[in-house]
């Protein structure tokens, strides 16, 4: 099965908005085996739009348009669709009914507009969307099935669900077993991750892939088929052996989420002090429902004096080693625990840059450090200086991982392959 993407707007085309919906089908359908074969990005133009659907049909199988199903003039995919096959747009009464409804139900009077979310190309199966007013359907075009999804993400992720997967199941006989492993690793670039895990003889039906979201890099694990499903476990199990400490979480889409859920239900507590990550490591934990169960407090503590006035930083350590040290990002965890009796602290503190860097400590150059009731873990690393966010995610990532590596009892400071650790 040749699987496309064709994504549609003005907004996406010139970048003003993420294209998130892209990204996460793409990692959806791999968690089932399928695989996305060519995605493709196209402006509101009702003559483009024509174009490319006639251009793609003749080459694959399915292709899920995104985008275009609003009640606006900008919103073509139908009327698009329609054209391309040389067909009318026809009005769906089910769906008119379900417009009136929806209206209805929220006490709202109905835009005359609306009713242009029911007009659907005459040999269109509508799709149903359970959580919105636009329509889905789908329409066969020369060698391809074209399916036709709302922008909105919460409604396309519903009907990606519930509608696509299971069209792709019923339609293309996916109906071999799938099981997926994700190992979340840190520290090692995707080919130095390969060169360790190519020489592997796999087991027939297990292979693998691989998925950059810096600062991290995902390796997804896949089974198909009952005997390789078997095999899963203790083939995660080696894996997990060759790449070492590389290998940070597993079925977590981040460390963040991992730390959570140890913390969670824990009865331990952390209190955050944050400078060269700036709040980042509080913002990603409270993404998580119920991270007030342990998080004391999280502070952004960038001015040298807020360091002192704050955490009780004494200000001869400053004057001595400097605000990118060892000696005070580690005064900075032990006081920023001590504030509220916290069983655990966090501490950053570094050149994120672009400028500020000097001859011994150069953009990239960071300081992080673990207080517990028992003493301080506090290393410095030289981090790859791409971008000030990647030094920052990077910096709130280590931190992350040594209280990880605390909470279950192994060495806190580690190597990570591209983050050279300062030896004094």
């Amino acid at each position: 099965m040749k699987l496309e993407m064709i994504c549609t707007g003005e907004e996406v085309l010139a970048g003003q908005i993420l294209d998130t919906n892209a990204a996460w089908v793409a990692a959806a359908l791999m968690d089932h085996g399928v695989e996305m074969q060519r995605r493709m990005t196209v402006g509101d133009r009702l003559e483009d739009l024509v174009a490319v659907f006639q251009e793609r049909s003749l080459h694959a199988d399915v292709i899920l348009v995104n985008g275009g199903l609003g009640p606006t003039s900008d919103d073509l995919s139908a009327l698009a669709m329609a054209k391309a096959k040389g067909e009318p747009l026809v009005e769906n009464a089910e769906w008119r009914e379900r417009l009136t409804g929806w209206f209805e139900r929220h006490n709202r009077a109905m835009p005359a507009s609306n009713l242009k979310q029911a007009m659907l190309p005459e040999s269109a199966v509508m799709v149903d969307n359970p959580v919105g007013t636009a329509c889905g359907f789908r329409v066969r075009l020369n060698r391809a099935w074209l399916f036709f999804t709302p922008g909105v993400p919460f409604e396309f992720k519903h009907m990606v669900e519930e509608e696509f997967i299971p069209f792709l199941q019923e339609e293309f006989g996916l109906d071999t077993k799938v099981a997926v492993k994700k190992l979340l690793t840190l520290g090692q670039g995707e080919s130095a991750l390969a060169d360790k895990l190519q020489p592997l003889e796999l087991p027939e039906g297990i292979s693998l892939g691989y998925r950059s979201s810096m600062p991290h890099i995902e390796i997804k694990i896949f089974a198909r088929g009952d005997k390789a499903i078997g095999l899963l476990p203790r083939v995660t199990n080696h894996i997990r052996l060759v790449l070492g400490t590389a290998v940070v979480a597993e079925d977590r889409a981040t460390l963040a989420e991992e730390v959570h859920h140890r913390l969670k239900g824990s009865g331990l507590s952390l209190s955050l002090a944050e400078s060269c990550t700036g709040g980042m490591l509080t913002s990603e934990l409270v993404a998580f429902p119920g991270s007030s169960s342990y998080l004391h407090q999280g502070l952004v503590t960038y001015s040298n004096e807020s360091k002192v006035k704050v955490l009780g930083v004494n200000p001869a350590t400053l004057d001595d080693y400097g605000a990118v040290s060892i000696a005070t990002v580690a005064e900075m965890a032990q006081g920023a625990r001590m504030l509220l009796d916290s069983d655990f602290a966090l501490a950053t503190s570094g050149v994120a840059g672009p400028d500020g860097g000097t001859e011994d400590k150069p953009v990239g150059t960071v300081a992080i450090a673990l207080a517990t009731r028992n003493g301080v873990y506090s290393q410095m690393l030289k981090l790859p200086r791409r971008s000030r966010e990647l030094v920052r995610s990077l910096s709130a990532a280590v931190a992350l991982d040594m209280l990880r590596r605390e909470l279950l009892e192994q060495a806190v400071i580690v190597d990570y392959g591209t983050m050279e650790r300062f030896k004094k």
